[in-house]
């Protein structure tokens, strides 16, 4: 008979020894309450919004061709760029739009390549071999693009009773605030018309003073411009000496000196009529609604404000604040006849 012991035999394992640890445990329940709730506080903290955070580099390069028409720009200079562009490693897709004097080619890089590197590849590309690019032609601007450039939030202004210039300076104000929101990257303003000074010349005056559209031009720039004339040291404070201004008002407008007539100046008011007010009329934005509304009613002059975020924030949170300072600042800024319309909200189909 053989003596030796015998040891009992553990066919689980180390394995089966954990899992009779967790199952006999009573710990183990509290173990599971706390992932839980670890995973429900990690969702609540996610960032979530409606466009994906991937890398997917984009560059806009722009180009000002002046005296070129737009076929010449796309023969001349948006053709050979894209050639060009395409020799890049990692370039997936090249876009081109020439224009009257100025070029757009939009690049995209391959989904996961690094934004910074492909920049650097980009401009290196184009400053080696700018020698090719024909005379007059200006440097080309990079400007890079990312997914968090795509507006979070749209907001459209509308009125029946307003037009497009007074809806311009009401949104203007109100993109002023909305930079100071927390997180708010870019605003962009969408229709409307800028204030602008219009210069309308009387052909008989200007011909009565021996003059012509073309030297009024000069005195206008030589008139609004601020130069530096020197400095004055004195205590170990320097006191920095400025000469000329910058044109505030029709009335300084209308003081500039454009020319010389038998003897005495002539002023700008002397040949020509200033007015204040809006630009000429290029474009048009309105707001109508469509049956799928349910309502229907009258297209209506419009502007448009589209808001993004900063990387990596929460676009829920970021939309939220956006409009709870527009509420706040309703009452004081935004007359009672102008109405605003959500057009665009990723936070709230984020949420969903």
């Amino acid at each position: 008979m053989s003596s030796n012991p015998t040891h009992p035999h553990n066919p689980t394992g180390l394995a089966g020894a954990l899992a009779r640890m967790f199952v006999d445990s009573k710990l183990t329940p509290l173990f599971i309450l706390a992932s839980v709730l670890l995973g429900i506080l990690a969702v609540s903290l996610l960032p979530r919004e409606e466009e994906p955070q991937i890398k997917v580099p984009m560059v806009d390069v722009m180009v000002g061709v002046p005296g070129f028409s737009a076929e010449e720009v796309e023969k001349r200079v948006a053709a050979p760029m894209e050639k060009l562009i395409w020799e890049i490693p990692g370039v997936e897709y090249i876009y081109s739009i020439s224009n009257p004097e100025q070029a757009l080619v939009i690049v995209r890089f391959k989904v996961g390549e690094d934004v910074e590197k492909s920049l650097v590849k980009l401009n290196q590309k184009l400053q080696s071999n700018f020698d090719r690019i024909p005379p007059g032609v200006s440097f080309p601007l990079l400007k890079p693009r990312s997914i968090d450039d795509v507006p979070i939030l749209a907001l459209t202004f509308h009125s029946p009773t307003e037009d497009h210039y007074f809806l311009r300076r009401v949104v203007a104000e109100v993109e002023e605030q909305i930079k100071q929101v927390p997180d708010v990257s870019e605003t962009h303003m969408i229709g409307g018309l800028r204030r602008q000074y219009r210069i309308q010349l009387d052909p008989d005056a200007l011909a009565a003073r021996n003059l012509d559209p073309l030297s009024i031009i000069p005195a206008l720039q030589a008139a609004n411009r601020q130069n530096k004339a020197g400095g004055i040291v004195r205590n170990n404070r320097e006191i920095i000496i400025e000469t000329g201004g910058f044109l505030r008002d029709v009335d300084d407008i209308n003081r500039v000196v454009i020319g010389v007539f038998n003897g005495a100046p002539v002023y700008l008011r002397d040949v020509a009529h200033v007015v204040d007010g809006p630009e000429e009329l290029t474009q048009v934005v309105v707001f109508g609604s469509g049956s799928a509304s349910g309502k229907r009613h009258e297209d209506e002059a419009a502007v448009t404000l589209s808001i993004a975020k900063r990387a990596g924030t929460n676009a829920i949170e970021v939309a939220r604040k956006v409009l709870e300072k527009v509420e706040m600042i309703r009452p004081k800024l935004i007359p009672s006849d102008v109405q605003m319309t959500i057009t665009r909200h990723y936070g709230e189909t984020a949420e969903e």
